[in-house]
């Protein structure tokens, strides 16, 4: 697979270039130069398929040229080893539920994918790996438990201070060994450009062999296309026939890879976003003005992101024609007071537990659902376990959830982590330093 620069269509990278680098130097993002289509026989009978063969079958689509296939299926068994099953609320419905890989969030899918494709393209490289990831939540606890251990690799998480939960620090800073936690005196966005300028930083990268782990990375946004596909081979089981999925959105990473699939052949008949106050891509698609706005903190912290970077990827995805886009994408904005309400509605009207950021989507699911009504599943995303929102869920609630299985184990191990205020030398200072 070929890969362009989303500022330069007559660039062209390898897939292993693309892994490794992460952002041209030119700013831009990776996108394949051309979008796979399968074949409409394997999307008729993709019900009688597993999650593991459906995501082998779509990443050979991409980069079938680059991994054989014998050592792309070792990959896959080994990273999509948990499963994403669809549950029915009503009979129009349902929820995709992505919270059940290690780390309890939607990210394991990514992180674990592109965790063990770096380490296949490094086997034979004695070079240290450094790996830079920015984090709102959930992205740094999936990264660091995706290639904790994994020989040749550093990971430096940078997380914004005071913005993200209990657990989610605690998964960030519990670990040890290769993976180190900077706890930064800003917001995501500040972290965001800290990891950007890095990349582009010329006498930094003559020192180490940077790469990124953030959704910014092509590794990480085709595996999030697989489950995509495997909630339409559940629902398919159950005779359902259009799916409109919601997702909660915020680096629009997420739904970037539902629209991917999209691309590829998945049929969907809408894509809906829901985000918080950050409401940077609900006002473009209403008035055509892309203008970021300084992020906001709110209960749904893995969404306060004011600059989305995946968006330049989306747009690309529709040949940055807006009308394209608007046929295919709605997007609904929420307050943190419309947010715990749904979480409260959810639970009393179905007694299911949901994150702020499940209640989101919910909430522009239904939305999207009173102002076109109609025959279709309406399918919203749950991208992270309700555990890890302790302070964002009422307490008589949160009372009732089941912790996963070592979750409560987090708070017993020491915290080990390194503060610092917004200021690029300094970060450069510790990378170079720390260098050992």
């Amino acid at each position: 697979m070929k890969l362009y620069s989303t500022n330069n269509r007559d660039l062209r990278v390898s897939f292993e270039d693309a892994v490794f680098n992460s952002l041209p130097a030119d700013k831009g993002l990776y996108m394949p130069e051309n979008i796979p289509q399968l074949d409409p026989s394997f999307i008729r009978n993709i019900q009688q398929y597993s999650l593991q063969e459906i995501a082998f079958h779509v990443a050979n689509a991409f980069i079938g040229e680059d991994i054989p296939e014998s050592d792309l299926k070792l990959i896959i068994e080994d990273a999509i080893n948990f499963d994403a099953p669809v549950r029915f609320l009503d009979s129009k419905t349902a929820v995709l539920e992505l919270f059940h890989g290690p780390s309890y969030a939607f990210k394991d899918f990514g992180a674990r994918f592109m965790s063990r494709v770096m380490g296949y393209f490094s086997k034979q490289d004695d070079q240290l790996l450094d790996v830079l990831v920015a984090t709102s939540g959930d992205t740094g606890g999936a990264v660091a438990l995706g290639f904790l251990g994994v020989q040749g690799t550093r990971v430096t998480i940078l997380y914004p201070k005071g913005k993200v939960s209990k657990v989610q620090e605690e998964q960030l800073t519990t670990n040890g060994q290769n993976i180190r936690a900077i706890e930064v005196n800003g917001t995501f966005d500040d972290c965001q450009k800290l990891v950007k300028k890095a990349f582009n930083d010329e006498e930094l990268k003559s020192h180490l062999r940077l790469t990124s782990a953030n959704s910014i990375n092509i590794a990480r946004l085709i595996p999030q296309t697989f489950y995509y596909f495997w909630a339409y081979a559940q629902l398919k089981t159950q005779g359902v026939g259009d799916i409109v999925f919601t997702v909660p959105s915020g680096n629009f990473g997420n739904i970037g890879a539902g629209l991917l699939a999209y691309k590829m052949g998945l049929p969907v008949k809408r894509f809906v976003a829901g985000t918080n106050v950050n409401d940077t891509v609900p006002r473009f698609l209403k008035d055509g003005q892309y203008e970021p706005r300084p992020s906001q903190q709110t209960l749904a912290n893995a969404m306060d992101v004011g600059d989305p970077s995946n968006w330049v990827r989306i747009q690309a995805l529709f040949d940055n024609d807006i009308d394209q886009l608007r046929n295919v994408v709605s997007s609904y904005t929420y307050t943190d007071e419309q947010t715990k309400k749904a979480m409260d509605m959810l639970f009393t009207t179905f007694g299911y537990i949901a994150c702020p950021h499940t209640a989101i989507a919910y909430l522009a699911a239904n939305a999207f659902r009173q102002e076109h009504p109609g025959d279709y599943a309406s399918v919203f995303l749950s991208t992270a376990h309700p555990c890890k929102f302790p302070d964002a869920i009422s307490s008589d609630v949160f009372e009732q959830v089941q912790l996963p299985q070592g979750a409560e184990k987090l708070g017993d191990k020491p915290k080990v982590l390194t503060s610092m205020e917004v200021d690029y030398d300094t970060f450069k200072e510790y990378l170079l330093v720390n260098n050992i």
